[in-house]
C-alpha cells in the first residue's frame, strides 16, 4: 500500500508539474512570492516558456517513473524513507526551473540535491552504494559552490532577479560565464565533471537512476540555457568554442566508455554523458554560428539541442527501466552473464530494444531526428570567409558522426549480449516478466520514444514557444510530415520511412509465407554445430569480447588493464586446461585528474590535525588571529 501511494503522488506530481509547464509555455501563470518562508528575500516563483518547457520534460519521465515504482518499491520492499524522499525530489526538480530568483534557485538546486543523494543511499547497507554515494555528494557540493559564486557575483550586479539584468561589464560576464559553466556542467556530467554518473547511477534504485538521467542532469543543462545563453548572451566567441569543446568532448568520452562498459546501468550512464555532450555542442553550435552571421543553421542547431532533450529523456529513461526490470528479475547488471532474456521476459526486450533504437540514433529512433538536424546545421552552416566557422564546422561533424557510429556498437553490445542469444546464468535462464505496474511505466516512455521517432512535428509549436525566448534569429524547421529546414537544402520525413518500412516488412511476410507454401515439407534435422555436439553458452561473444576489438583501437585513451592466466593440465604441460582473461576499463579521467587531488587533499587533512591539539586557549589563538587578518583585509 505504501508503494502504491508512493508511486501514485510521484506520478501526480509530475503530471501536475507538466501541466503547469505546458501552461508557462502556452499561457501565463502569475508569478507567486512567499516572503515569510526565506528571510529578507522570500521565495518567488515564475514558469516562463523556458522553464515550463523543462517542467514539461521532468513532469513526462517522473509520470513513467512513478508507475514503475509501484511494483518496483514492492518486490525490493524499501522503507519509508525512499517512499518519501521519492516525490520530494520530483517537487525539488519541478521547482528549480520555476525559481523567479536567484535565491530562489540556490535553494530548490540544493534541496534537489540532499533527496537525490538520500535516494542514492537506498541500499546503503552496500559498500559500493557508500562509496558512490560520497562521490556525489563531494561532487555535488564542489559544482554548488562554484554555482554559488557565479551567481551571486550575477546578483551582486545585477539584482536577485533572474528574469532581469542590468549592464554588465565583459570581467563580470566573462566570470559567471566560467563559474557558472562550471556548476552547471558538474550536475549534468561533462567531461571532466562526469565522474559521479558512472558511480551513483547503478547504485541507484533504477527508477531513480532514470530520475537521475533524464530529469536531474537536463536541469544542469537548463542552467547553462538559462543563465549563460539567455541572460549572459551573447557572448564572445570563446563562450561558443568551450561548449563545443566540452560536448564534443563529453559525447565522445562518455560513448567510448559506454562501448566497452559490461555493467548495463554503467552503460547507460555513460551513454547519458554521450548524449548531453551532444545537447551542449548543439547549444555551442547556435552560439558560434549566430555570431558568424548564419542566422538559418543557428536556429537549426537550436532546435536540434532542445529536441535531443525530450529524445535523451525519452530513450534514457525507458533504458534505466528497463534495466531495473532485468536487474528485478536476475539480479545482474553483468552484460557477461545474461543473455536469453527475449524469450523469459519478451516484454522488457522489446521495451529495451526501443530505447537502444533511440540512443543508437538510428531511423525510426527517438534520437535520429535531432541529431540529423544537429548534422545539417553544421555541414550548411554559411563559413563567409569566416576561418573559425571553416574549421570548427567539419571537426565537429566528424565528432558527431563518430559518436553515432560508437553509439550504435555501444547499444547493439548491450540488447544484443543482454537480450538474444543464450543465458550465461541460471538467474538469466530462469528469470520471470516484469509486474504490470513496472510495464506500464515502461510503455509510456516507449510511447513517447515511439512518438518523437514518426512524428516530431508534435513537439514543433513547443519549440517554436521556447526558441522565441533565446538570443537566436532565424526560421525554425518546419516538423510537419517532412522535416524541412528553411534556407537550407535539406528535408526528410521519419513518418514516410516509418511506412516505407512496414510495408516492406508486409512484403517480406507475405513473400515468406507464399514460398512456405510452395516448398514441399523437409525433415528436422539438429543444427550443425561445426562438430560439436550442441551450441552451448561459451560458444557466444560476451560484452568483453565484443568490446575487445575496440578496446584495442582506443588503447591509448582507455587504458585497459589485462591479464591472461593459463592453467595447464597436470599430465603434460602442452595441454591447456583452462585460460581465464580479465580486462579492467578504467575511467582515466578519474584515475589520472582525481586520485591526485583526493591524495593531496588527504595529505592537507592530516597536516591540519595537526593543528587540532584539544587545547582551548591555543583555539582562542586561532581565533583571534582569524579575526585580525579579518580586518585587516577589510581596511
Amino acid at each position: 500500500m505504501a508503494a502504491t501511494l508512493s508511486g501514485a503522488a510521484t506520478a501526480g506530481i509530475g503530471a501536475a508539474g507538466a501541466g503547469l509547464g505546458l501552461t508557462g509555455v502556452f499561457g501565463t501563470l502569475p508569478a507567486i512570492r512567499i516572503d515569510w518562508l526565506v528571510p529578507l528575500l522570500g521565495v518567488v516563483l515564475r514558469v516562463d516558456p523556458l522553464g515550463g518547457f523543462f517542467m514539461v520534460l521532468t513532469g513526462t519521465v517522473a509520470v513513467a517513473a512513478g508507475l514503475y515504482w509501484i511494483g518496483y518499491a514492492r518486490h525490493e520492499r524499501y522503507g519509508a524513507v525512499p517512499l518519501l524522499a521519492l516525490p520530494l525530489f520530483v517537487a525539488t526538480l519541478l521547482a528549480v526551473p520555476a525559481a523567479g530568483s536567484v535565491t530562489t534557485f540556490l535553494l530548490t538546486w540544493e534541496l534537489m540535491a540532499l533527496t537525490s543523494l538520500v535516494l542514492v543511499l537506498t541500499e546503503q547497507q552496500r559498500s559500493e552504494v557508500r562509496a558512490a554515494a560520497l562521490i556525489y555528494a563531494v561532487m555535488t557540493q564542489l559544482g554548488f559552490v562554484t554555482l554559488l559564486l557565479g551567481l551571486v557575483v550575477l546578483a551582486a550586479h545585477a539584482g536577485d532577479e533572474l528574469s532581469t539584468l542590468g549592464g554588465l561589464s565583459d570581467g563580470v560576464r566573462n566570470t559567471v560565464f566560467v563559474l557558472t559553466l562550471i556548476g552547471f556542467g558538474s550536475k549534468a556530467g561533462l567531461l571532466p565533471l562526469h565522474a559521479w554518473l558512472p558511480r551513483a547511477h547503478p547504485e541507484a534504485p533504477s527508477p531513480v537512476s532514470a530520475l537521475l538521467s533524464a530529469a536531474m542532469v537536463n536541469l544542469g543543462v537548463y542552467g547553462i540555457i538559462r543563465v549563460d545563453v539567455q541572460l549572459l548572451g551573447p557572448g564572445p566567441r570563446w563562450w561558443a568554442l568551450t561548449l563545443l569543446i566540452a560536448g564534443g568532448a563529453s559525447a565522445m568520452y562518455g560513448v567510448l566508455q559506454a562501448s566497452v562498459a559490461t555493467d548495463l546501468k554503467r552503460l547507460l550512464a555513460y551513454s547519458t554523458t554521450e548524449n548531453i555532450g551532444l545537447i551542449t555542442l548543439a547549444l555551442g553550435a547556435a552560439m558560434l554560428l549566430t555570431g558568424a552571421g548564419s542566422p538559418d543553421a543557428a536556429a537549426v542547431a537550436a532546435v536540434a539541442a532542445l529536441l535531443h532533450l525530450f529524445a535523451h529523456s525519452a530513450f534514457k529513461s525507458l533504458g534505466f527501466l528497463a534495466a531495473g526490470s532485468v536487474l528485478a528479475a536476475t539480479g545482474l547488471r553483468d552484460l557477461d552473464r545474461l543473455g536469453g532474456l527475449a524469450r523469459r521476459m519478451p516484454g522488457t526486450t522489446a521495451l529495451f530494444g526501443i530505447a537502444a533504437l533511440g540512443a543508437a540514433g538510428l531511423p525510426l529512433g527517438a534520437g535520429f531526428v535531432s541529431e540529423w538536424l544537429l548534422i545539417q546545421s553544421l555541414m550548411h552552416a554559411r563559413a563567409d570567409h569566416d576561418v573559425t566557422v571553416t574549421l570548427v564546422t567539419p571537426l565537429a561533424v566528424a565528432g558527431v558522426a563518430l559518436t553515432a557510429g560508437l553509439g550504435v556498437a555501444a547499444m547493439v553490445k548491450a540488447f544484443g549480449i543482454g537480450f538474444l542469444a543464450r543465458p550465461r546464468s541460471d538467474a538469466a535462464a530462469t528469470a520471470r516478466e516484469a509486474p504490470a505496474a513496472m510495464l506500464a511505466g515502461m510503455g509510456l516512455a516507449a510511447l513517447a520514444c515511439m512518438v518523437l521517432a514518426v512524428a516530431p512535428g508534435t513537439m514543433g509549436p513547443l519549440l517554436h514557444r521556447v526558441l522565441d525566448s533565446l538570443p537566436v534569429s532565424g526560421p525554425v524547421p518546419e516538423l510537419g510530415v517532412y522535416l524541412r529546414i528553411p534556407g537550407l537544402d535539406a528535408s526528410m520525413s521519419p513518418g514516410l520511412l516509418a511506412a516505407a518500412l512496414a510495408a516492406a516488412v508486409v512484403v517480406v511476410l507475405m513473400g515468406y509465407r507464399w514460398r512456405a507454401r510452395q516448398r514441399p515439407s523437409a525433415a528436422v534435422v539438429p543444427l550443425w554445430a561445426c562438430g560439436a555436439d550442441d551450441l552451448s553458452p561459451r560458444m557466444q561473444y560476451t560484452a568483453t569480447s565484443f568490446a575487445q576489438p575496440l578496446q584495442q583501437v582506443f588503447d591509448d585513451v582507455l587504458r585497459t588493464d589485462t591479464a591472461v592466466e593459463v592453467t595447464r593440465q597436470a599430465a603434460s604441460s602442452y595441454y591447456v586446461e583452462r585460460i581465464d582473461y580479465r580486462a579492467r576499463v578504467a575511467d582515466v579521467v578519474e584515475d589520472r585528474w582525481y586520485a591526485p587531488i583526493v591524495q593531496a587533499v588527504a595529505g592537507a587533512a592530516q597536516l591540519v590535525r595537526r593543528a587540532h591539539t584539544g587545547s582551548v586557549h591555543l583555539y582562542l589563538a586561532y581565533g583571534a588571529v582569524g579575526v585580525l587578518i579579518a580586518m585587516v583585509v577589510a581596511r
